[in-house]
């Protein structure tokens, strides 16, 4: 990539190449300057290369296939061997006709386009890691003031400065030029203006000052324009679309959507587009699914989005666009829910074969499925965003990823807000509540469910209002308010069955039974359990009965059951194994450790507690991973 160090690199490289003797004819270097708009060609670069072996003059052969032939002779005949650096080349014509010929000297080029044609030894450059751009940016502003304690004042705000300018050398340069000339300013001074910018090299490239050690220009904006201007159109479009798409990595399928092309089709040019260093490649495997994704630098990511935002033409394509991935994303998602929420004898959706095939696919693409939501603050994607916010909150929910939930929560309550559409602001009450009460911040949630509650009683809606007595009655009883919770619950109970719905009558006494075991009623919460299980066999709600199995498991061992609990854990586990719902499976196998553990039973206990810890870890459950590891390590 452009501004990544690849001349610094070479240079640096060559200077303790020689000053280990391994080049003891020098170093001949010719700038290419392939990326300008009058490049150096390899004609004009071969008398250039004669002029500095000595052949000057009269001496200098007119004929230019005459000067390959002296340029090449001159190398074979000379006995030390040289390093010849040819920096910049856009193109393999710049320095094909230069490579001497002999294998007695050696030869290193830069560039932003990878040659995967030739067979040539390719290293491509990568970002700094933090450590190393704070390293970057600390050490240059001690070379010129040893007394600048910013650095050691600002730690934290320093690493911030580096993550907004993307680790990018050129950019840490320019940073760091920056803050030479402000002496009497802090670090954060220039944190906040670039914050404020959206576009890092806005800022940077207005405070740029001048040339660095090798001559070189300190901006950002003519790199990555230069790179830009010379893509193919198709290509140029791709990247364009790519710097509006809604995260930083972006899975080949939903570069498909965004592009309208197919997946094969898009495949390629992401390739293309990967030679000229301004995407990168990651491929991941998300629990079954192997995905490729595509990442583009942010400080590319940046310039795309301000150079689309500065054309009425762009605007429209990259509109268009985000319409296709938003499409993309909500009719994925839906099918994955709908395949989470089915039950035998309903149709079978589309696309995914069972449950853990939905869990991995809406893993593979939460970071694009979450940042799409957020389009739903301008009107334009607003319904859609919304609509599929509401279909993933189940999965953010059951995964633990409760920020990501709250904010497509919020995001979608903030939507139906502004419709006026009271029933489906009441769901929207109601999913806010359930992320809140999983991120243990149980008087929002209190809160939110109460809002729910209200609307669906206002709009008469029976089903509605149950199921929001019932995430009511959950929070008031995760706040400890056991007095309210219980008359919630038994709302919740009646009011499913007063409309004959026994799936959300199991939710009712599944939940009711919990909060009587943290009452102590432990006789009433196993029948409530039992109760709850039964009804899920009856309705065909498999996942829900493995629930019910595991706080069976729970209330039977409070009451002294052990062996009984263990015979119910084993229930749960089988059904939570074939849904791969990995958090849940921690559960029961934490609980099966402790009943063991009870048992003087150290080797089952330890074994269990083991594979608790690998399920909470699946499940992106850290904390609970963590404390089944300590657990198991306790008893070794």
């Amino acid at each position: 990539m452009g501004g990544i160090g690849k001349t610094a690199l070479a240079l640096e490289a060559a200077h303790a190449a020689c000053a280990e003797g391994w080049f003891p004819g020098g170093t001949l270097f010719v700038d290419l300057r392939g990326y300008d708009e009058d490049p150096v060609t390899a004609d004009q670069a071969v008398s250039a290369l004669l002029d500095a072996m000595g052949v000057q003059g009269s001496e200098l052969p007119r004929a230019v296939a005459r000067q390959y032939d002296a340029y090449r002779t001159l190398l074979s005949e000379r006995e030390n061997r040289t390093l010849l650096v040819l920096d910049n080349a856009s193109t393999p014509a710049q320095f094909l006709p230069l490579l001497p010929g002999t294998e007695h000297h050696r030869v290193l080029i830069t560039s932003r386009d990878r040659p995967d044609s030739l067979p040539v030894r390719l290293i491509d450059l990568g970002t700094l890691a933090p450590d190393d751009s704070i390293a970057l940016v600390t050490r240059a502003l001690h070379s010129s003031d040893e007394r600048d304690d910013r650095p050691a004042r600002e730690p934290g705000v320093l690493r911030e400065l580096t993550q907004l300018c993307g680790h990018l050398p050129l950019a840490l340069q320019i940073a760091a030029a920056m803050l030479r000339r402000r002496r009497q300013r802090d670090i954060a001074s220039l944190v906040t203006e670039i914050k404020a910018a959206e576009d890092p090299s806005a800022v940077l490239d207005n405070g740029s000052l001048g040339t660095d050690l090798y001559g070189r220009s300190l901006a950002l904006r003519p790199v990555l324009e230069t790179s830009y201007r010379r893509l193919p159109p198709e290509q140029a479009r791709l990247l364009r679309l790519l710097t509006i798409a809604p995260s930083a990595e972006t899975s080949t399928a939903a570069v498909a959507a965004l592009t309208g092309l197919d997946e094969q089709g898009v495949l390629g040019l992401l390739e293309d587009l990967a030679a000229t260093h301004l995407v990168s490649s990651v491929l991941s495997t998300d629990i079954q699914w192997a995905v490729m994704r595509w990442r583009v630098h942010d400080l590319v990511r940046a310039f795309g989005q301000r150079m689309v935002a500065a054309d009425p033409d762009l605007r429209a394509e990259g509109d268009a666009a985000r319409e296709r991935v938003l499409a993309f994303c909500h009719r994925w998602a839906e099918a994955a829910d709908e395949r989470l929420l089915w039950l035998p004898g309903r149709p079978e959706p589309e696309r995914f074969a069972d449950r853990p095939q939905a869990w991995a696919w809406l893993n593979s693409e939460r970071p694009t499925l979450v940042a799409a939501v957020q389009w739903a603050r301008e009107e334009r994607f607003a319904a859609m965003a919304a609509r599929l916010a509401a279909r993933l909150m189940r999965f953010l929910d059951t995964w633990r990823y409760v920020d990501d939930g709250i904010a497509v929560a919020r995001t979608a309550l903030d939507v139906v807000r502004r419709t006026g559409d009271r029933t489906n602001e009441a769901q929207a009450w109601e999913r806010l509540g359930m992320i809140l009460l999983r991120a243990g911040r149980a008087e929002e949630a209190i809160e939110a469910a109460a809002r729910a509650r209200d609307l669906h009683q206002e709009t008469q809606d029976l089903r509605g209002e149950a199921g929001a007595w019932d995430e009511l009655a959950n929070s008031l009883c995760q706040a400890g308010r056991m007095d309210e919770a219980i008359p919630a619950h038994t709302r919740a109970r009646d009011l499913y069955r007063k409309i004959g719905n026994r799936q959300g009558e199991g939710w009712a006494l599944n939940h009711f039974g919990s909060t009587l075991q943290a009452l102590g009623r432990i006789d009433e919460a196993i029948a409530a359990h039992i109760r709850a299980r039964d009804l899920f066999q009856a309705v065909g709600d498999l996942h829900r009965e493995g629930s019910a199995w595991t706080n069976l498991g729970t209330a039977l061992n409070r009451a002294g059951r052990s062996e009984e609990a263990i015979e119910a854990y084993g229930h749960a586990l089988t059904i939570h194994r074939g849904f791969d719902d990995g958090f849940s499976m921690g559960v029961v196998l934490h609980n099966l450790a402790v009943t063991h553990e009870v048992k003087g039973r150290p080797g089952e206990a330890h074994a269990h507690y083991l594979q608790a810890a690998d399920a909470f870890a699946r499940a992106n459950a850290p904390a609970e991973a963590a404390d089944a590891q300590s657990r198991a390590h306790a008893l070794t």
